[in-house]
């Protein structure tokens, strides 16, 4: 089975960790241990039945306040797909963590207060989505129980959202009437609102059609680890295992060994122990060259007709992940994967307003949470693709060479 990565987003109250909660409940996806504590909770805090939101709140705060402040992962799966849900917090100081949640999604579902319509939260995070090239967005209208399941409300939503959604080019947009706190359209398609002739979410969620495209455009693999064994029976093995990030590859196809710009042929391939004559897309492998090349942790072997840049210079979107500020010429580590370089911030070139998408002048330091365009100049040559053409190979973090801490999520233009 394949796995579908998405996020959830919306405003304050808007009942995404509802839904989430709906869709394991409702899917059998939790066990009676975890259900037992889940009603004595509800019970300590209200008498209106299960409140499905603390499933997914799962720190203190977040419960006390009835609200999300970090985003919490859940797995849930049934017959046809594997998922992965990253429930995002919908405050504004907290804009840094729903990025860091939808960067590795496949898809967004926008939830939207059908007593309120689209609001700027909304508009905020359809940004961040556009932003980050999403390929699917659900937009999931909830609270229909409380507008009397209204086909005149949702359509007037509908049509407020499409003008967003053509304003930022998100293509592929469905819409859903819902009521998560009810069941309503999340795994069964609901009686109450018989005017809607769609499918379930679930149904929906289980059948979309994940954009793979980069899977095939191209070969990518990074080496983690370098196997050297030099015992008896092992003395000339020398695999350099990873994960193949994109393509396919084949024993006898000519590679390229960047940054270095060396080229050789892969003698052999191994996964989970055994010989194969080719690995492709997110599959774990062991890869041996013809040569005896120099290649370490963090180099790339690609196909010598589909070669990534190799950069001293990049540009970039950075989100600002930390309260510490960030100026022209500050000095970080940048992590691409496997591969950590010192970068030096060159050049910021303008400030990007998340609720209008506009570009402006950067006349003082970059604060937490502020989205900017600039250029880093890296120690020795980056290998990448743009995160328009691949999100994997297109993203990186920058790291505090002090505090190690991880202070901006990267996208490379």
């Amino acid at each position: 089975m394949d796995i579908l990565r998405f996020i959830t987003a919306g405003s304050v109250d808007d009942g995404k960790s509802t839904l989430i909660g709906r869709l394991l409940y409702d899917s059998k996806n939790i066990l009676i241990d975890q259900l037992e504590a889940l009603e004595k909770q509800s019970k300590n805090k209200n008498e209106d039945g299960i409140d499905l939101a603390i499933l997914t709140d799962g720190l203190r705060a977040e419960r006390e306040q009835g609200i999300t402040i970090d985003v919490a992962y859940r797995y849930f799966s049934t017959p046809k797909r594997k998922f992965i849900i990253a429930d995002a917090p919908g405050h504004i100081q907290y804009t840094r963590n729903m990025i860091t949640g939808a960067s590795n999604s496949q898809l967004i579902i926008i939830l939207i207060d059908a007593r309120q319509g689209v609001i700027e939260q909304t508009r905020r995070h359809s940004i961040i989505a556009s932003l980050l090239k999403m390929k699917n967005v659900v937009v999931a209208v909830n609270k229909m129980d409380l507008v009397n399941h209204s086909e005149e409300i949702f359509n007037d939503i509908r049509a407020q959202y499409q003008l967003v959604a053509q304003k930022l080019g998100l293509e592929n947009v469905n819409y859903f009437p819902i009521s998560a706190f009810h069941g309503d359209n999340i795994v069964e398609v609901s009686g109450n609102m018989p005017w809607y002739e769609g499918p379930a979410l679930l149904d929906f969620l289980e059948n979309v059609k994940i954009n793979d495209a980069e899977n095939v455009n191209s070969s990518r693999f990074q080496v983690q680890y370098v196997i050297r064994p030099q015992t008896d029976e092992l003395h000339d093995y020398r695999g350099y295992a990873g994960e193949v990030i994109s393509g396919v590859y084949k024993t006898g196809d000519d590679v390229t060994v960047l940054p270095q710009n060396i080229r050789t042929k892969i003698s052999k391939i191994e996964t989970g122990g055994k010989e194969v004559d080719l690995v492709f897309a997110n599959q774990p492998a062991v890869l041996h060259v013809e040569d005896d090349v120099d290649i370490s942790r963090g180099d790339f072997l690609v196909q010598t007709d589909q070669l990534p840049k190799v950069e001293n210079e990049i540009e970039a979107i950075v989100c600002w992940l930390d309260k510490k500020e960030l100026n022209e010429g500050n000095k970080y580590f940048i992590q691409h994967k496997s591969k950590v370089l010192k970068a030096i911030v060159k050049e910021i070139d303008y400030k990007i307003d998340v609720n209008t998408l506009e570009k402006a002048p950067v006349s003082e330091s970059i604060k937490l949470n502020e989205v900017v365009k600039l250029r880093l100049k890296t120690s020795s040559p980056l290998v990448f693709d743009s995160f328009d053409e691949s999100s994997v190979m297109g993203n990186a973090v920058l790291i505090d060479e002090t505090s190690n801490s991880t202070v901006g999520a990267i996208m490379i233009i």
